[in-house]
């Protein structure tokens, strides 16, 4: 499954559009437990802890996209978006949403 950020394929048709995708994630962010285990992490006003659940978290949302264009007949997803939003009380937990359109492109 080809996902990409572009508007096409480099070197393929698209053939036909098959509908908007979507894929989510959320994962919570216990404030006390995180802010004791990254203060080791925070080197230079970063935190491996964060930065690794984002990447967990958008890696989850891509794939839920692909799957659902793949659902759908999709051999590709363009025109992705990608959106981070803080949410619950307190900014506790943390949504990646991706977006796309599913398209069937040329072999």
């Amino acid at each position: 499954m080809v996902v990409t950020t572009t508007p096409s394929v480099e070197g393929r048709k698209i053939e036909s559009y098959l509908g908007v995708v979507a894929g989510e994630a959320i994962v919570g962010a216990n404030i006390f437990k995180d802010l004791f285990a990254g203060i080791r992490d925070i080197v230079g006003g970063r935190s491996a802890a964060y930065e690794n659940e984002l990447r967990k978290a958008r890696e989850i949302a891509l794939q839920e996209l692909a799957d659902n264009a793949k659902a759908l007949g999709a051999n590709a997803v363009v025109g992705v978006d990608l959106d981070y939003e803080v949410i619950g009380s307190g900014g506790s937990m943390l949504m990646v949403s991706a977006s796309g359109t599913a398209v069937k492109v040329s072999a």
